[in-house]
């Protein structure tokens, strides 16, 4: 009998390090304002296009193929990082985020592609709007957050810089006390 090992996985852009400071600099700014957050560590935070959850190793290579054939004709994206919000609204926040500018059309078409051949082998499609965005925290209790409506409606700037991203990771994550710790699975460059 054998032991099918299930792997947590999902499909990510990765967000190169100068981004990841800017990140790391406008939590500090935030954390220094608003308490009851659950702060995300910068250097485990992704663009995640799709996440997939637990999924068995043979169901690899049938998503490689589908995200292969949807990446191949795309160039690359320039993306920017700004925007602070939180979900699923400021009355009742369970997430802040960084959203994201600059190719936003593409990236979302490119993501309802690749959702929509995923669902013609087994994957479920996501019933919510794809948003790009980046996880800055999670609130802990939103009766406890403190001063966060506050920083949103004066909608300060919190930029963290943009970059061009030139493909997708598919990544697999394990969870530990520690927090997540991610292992890219496959790479799928942009070639367009």
């Amino acid at each position: 009998m054998t032991d099918k090992k299930l792997i947590r996985t999902f499909l990510a852009i990765d967000i190169p390090e100068e981004i990841k400071v800017q990140i790391e600099n406008v939590q500090n700014r935030l954390k220094a304002a608003v308490k009851g957050i659950r702060w995300t560590r910068p250097e485990g935070i992704h663009l995640t296009l799709k996440f997939f959850g637990n999924i068995s190793e043979n169901q690899i290579s049938n998503i490689s193929s589908v995200v292969e054939k949807n990446t191949v004709n795309v160039r690359p994206l320039t993306l920017n990082v700004s925007t602070l919000g939180t979900f699923p609204n400021l009355k009742r926040p369970r997430v802040l985020w960084l959203g994201i500018g600059g190719s936003v059309e593409r990236l979302s078409d490119l993501q309802r592609e690749i959702e929509r051949d995923l669902e013609s082998i087994g994957f479920q499609r996501e019933n919510r709007a794809f948003k790009a965005h980046l996880t800055l925290g999670r609130v802990k209790s939103p009766k406890n957050v403190k001063g966060l409506s506050e920083i949103i409606k004066n909608e300060e700037i919190y930029d963290a810089g943009s970059f061009d991203a030139g493909g997708l990771t598919l990544l697999k994550s394990d969870l530990t006390s520690q927090g997540a710790i991610y292992t890219k699975l496959a790479y799928f460059p942009f070639d367009g």
